[in-house]
């Protein structure tokens, strides 16, 4: 997900994207732990997407 993305959605949207994209990333980190994954730079990139949501999350909280 993008950062023009990201600034599109409201505080709720963000909240609920955030606890989905979270899930996701525990659900590859256990799929890659048990087998490895076809692509491990999925891991990477669902990492950075949390980061990202998170980050503005934080800077709306703030204004």
């Amino acid at each position: 997900m993008k950062q023009a993305e990201i600034k599109e959605l409201s505080v709720e949207e963000l909240q609920l994207k955030l606890t989905e994209v979270k899930k996701e990333y525990a659900d590859l980190k256990v799929a890659h732990a048990v087998t490895p994954l076809e692509n491990p730079l999925l891991i990477r990139k669902t990492r950075k997407t949390v980061a990202r949501l998170a980050t503005e999350l934080t800077k709306r909280e703030l204004q």
